[in-house]
């Protein structure tokens, strides 16, 4: 396109702010803006810093070395295991009898775990991965439900020194295939089935179809959950439970290099050959627990919520890793937010008194739709701070998660990261941070974010343009597994010496960073680059919409028209007067660059199984196109049902 260098024009206004609330700031964890100042004078040695409270078997002769850059290095020579720094360093405190995790799986069964208990659990596991053949630096795939044997494998992987590779439980046969077929994967360690809205997810039998063409692949470990037959091959396939029984307790963690591998995770939503994001292990650890450390305000006495699946980042980091690390309360459930009813996930918080709850703006629209009655038959009063994550909240989400979960007295904290990032690196601190609906606020202390034009200058504040982050933090990605080249290319050729996100921003006159989605789903409509979020955000603004995702469509004049796809609230009916309502309320919020040519009104929209928007489908099904690649969707038969909408809609 003519325009295509064009930076993005940021056109939504968001007034309304909340300070922290006095009776947080007075308990808070860090209460001033100190940190920050400590971390722009010497970002190195503020990473020093909180690299201390984790345990090292040997310190580090350099924080960062930056001599291959853009492979860069964190804690060079440090020698530290993360299995050990998760679990045995609380043994000898009053920690070894707190709980570790609590689990509650979809039926309603329910597990709770001490540090000690998962001692003996994850020592166990280790001990059978080495009788199965593993050795440091074999790669294990793990293929399971959200069970505690999930958390009690990667941790006994990180032990031994093998790097895992979790693939969601939701994945095909054919996803897992190509995953363990990148990694080279030694052993795969899967459940029989996971329970999903009642019904079973068959792994196993994913699992058996995906080994079919996976050679690498010499064990199977197998979990019973749902207890119904599999097949079951002799000499391939154990029994977790019959192998645990007999396996010892303790095993002596292994010492790894700071920079050794943790684990791979493959990206979701890719086309063609699977993307590994390669996290190592001195770093990351130093990252993740320092981040949930702060930005949760975490307490002895919390219970702590994050509800994404470990197969995400987001529940390697903050249900797993960063949680465990600080000898916090981590709570996992097996299944959907609304089975058997609507009100699960606050039925959750009131049987376990949670205290921090993190999840997605994609649930808590879902919430929306289904109306205030859910949230209010249950004690929500325990909360004390939410988060969300996974991508841009929009403002009235953000006021709804604020009045009627958090009762407008729990501060949000709206946290910016990515698979490859491994850590939080946009976040209020919850003591210290005005919030402003809709934004991340500011980058944490140490982390260096900027939104530039497209020669890579800083765009003045009040402007939009591509996210960038300047320097290396210390969870960052060190490469695409097998693939450097792809991973100079992907992420470090498009500004020199800046990591690209891939997404685009503006900040504001106060430096408070908004996220304005992916730069490939920019609308450029007369020759003025708009951001998805922006317009979808003014449309969920409208009391009827629940839920929005905006692409442009193909205009002989303008270039690109905005074509609109919205889900309503339920008791609200899709007329050509709402339509043409909805119409006028974007031209209101932003302005009549932004009014949409077309809406379609939509049951559902068209998900990954980790809650993102998949607008290229949409873009397909306007565009009349053959309908790209739909493996990584939630739920495939959304998009037919979508295309059948529109075209009804369009004649």
């Amino acid at each position: 396109m003519a325009n295509e260098d064009k930076v993005l024009e940021a056109l939504l206004k968001e007034d309304r702010t909340f300070p922290p609330p006095a009776y947080f700031i007075e308990k808070a964890l860090v209460k001033d803006t100190s940190l920050y100042e400590e971390a722009k004078k010497d970002r190195e040695a503020f990473w020093a810093k909180q690299a201390e409270n984790i345990d090292w078997f040997q310190k580090w002769d350099k924080v960062l070395d930056t001599s291959n850059a853009p492979f860069f290095k964190w804690f060079v020579n440090g020698k530290l295991n993360v299995s050990y720094n998760c679990i045995d360093r609380h043994l000898n405190t009053w920690r070894r009898t707190k709980a570790a995790i609590i689990w509650e799986g979809e039926p309603g069964d329910d597990r709770v775990l001490t540090y000690q208990d998962l001692y003996r659990e994850v020592t166990r596991c280790a001990n059978v991965l080495k009788e199965l053949g593993v050795r440091r630096g074999d790669r294990v795939t793990i293929y399971l439900p959200m069970i505690p044997e999930l958390p009690i494998a990667m941790l006994a992987c990180a032990r031994i020194g093998a790097p895992h590779s979790v693939v969601f439980g939701g994945f095909s046969a054919e996803s897992l295939r190509d995953r363990i077929n990148d990694c080279q994967a030694k052993l795969v360690i899967t459940a029989d089935g996971g329970w999903r809205r009642g019904g079973i997810v068959p792994l196993k039998k994913n699992c058996d179809d995906a080994l079919a063409e996976c050679p690498s692949v010499e064990k199977v470990l197998m979990v019973k959950r749902t207890g119904q037959d599999v097949n079951f091959v002799q000499g391939r396939d154990y029994w977790w439970h019959e192998m645990m029984a007999r396996a010892p307790i303790g095993c002596e963690p292994e010492h790894m290099d700071a920079e050794d591998m943790l684990y791979i995770l493959y990206t979701s939503g890719t086309t063609g050959k699977p993307k590994g994001v390669v996290h190592t292990t001195g770093g990351y650890l130093v990252g993740v627990s320092t981040t949930h450390r702060m930005i949760f305000d975490i307490k002895d006495d919390d219970i702590y919520w994050c509800t994404a699946d470990i197969g995400w980042v987001t529940g390697h980091s903050y249900i797993v890793y960063g949680p465990l690390a600080n000898g916090c309360t981590t709570v996992m459930y097996e299944g959907s937010p609304d089975w058997p009813e609507r009100d699960r996930f606050w039925a959750i918080v009131e049987k376990y008194r949670v205290n921090i709850l993190y999840t997605a703006p994609t649930a808590i629209r879902a919430f929306m739709k289904w109306g205030t009655e859910w949230p209010g038959r249950r004690d929500l009063s325990s909360l004390r701070l939410l988060g969300t994550v996974g991508e841009p909240i929009n403002p009235e989400a953000w006021m709804w998660y604020y009045k009627y979960i958090g009762n407008e007295r729990c501060p949000i904290v709206d946290t910016w990261w990515q698979t490859e990032t491994g850590m939080i690196l946009i976040s209020p601190l919850p003591g210290v941070t005005t919030l402003k609906p809709g934004s991340a606020t500011i980058p944490f202390p140490g982390v260096e974010a900027a939104v530039v034009d497209n020669t890579g200058k800083d765009v003045p504040l009040g402007s939009g343009g591509y996210l960038v982050l300047k320097s290396p933090w210390p969870a960052m990605l060190r490469t695409i597994y097998g693939d450097p080249d792809r991973y100079v290319a992907q992420y470090w050729s498009r500004f020199e010496n800046m990591y690209f996100t891939g997404d685009g921003a503006r900040w504001d006159e106060d430096g408070y960073f908004w996220i304005m989605g992916r730069v490939d789903d920019v609308i450029n409509v007369s020759g003025h680059r708009l951001g998805t979020m922006e317009i979808e955000s003014a449309l969920v603004d409208h009391p009827a919409v629940a839920e929005a995702a905006v692409i442009g469509k193909a205009h002989e004049v303008k270039g690109q028209a905005v074509s609109a796809f919205v889900t309503l609230k339920e008791g609200f009916q899709g007329t050509p007067q709402l339509i043409e309502e909805l119409k006028a309320h974007v031209v209101k919020k932003i302005g009549a660059l932004a009014r949409p040519e077309d809406i379609f009104f939509t049951a559902e929209l068209p998900k990954t199984r980790s809650g993102k928007i998949m607008r290229r489908l949409l873009r397909d099904i306007a565009e009349g196109r053959v309908l790209g690649d739909t493996t990584t969707l939630a739920d495939p038969s959304v998009v037919a049902q979508i295309k059948q909408q529109y075209e009804s809609q369009e004649s």
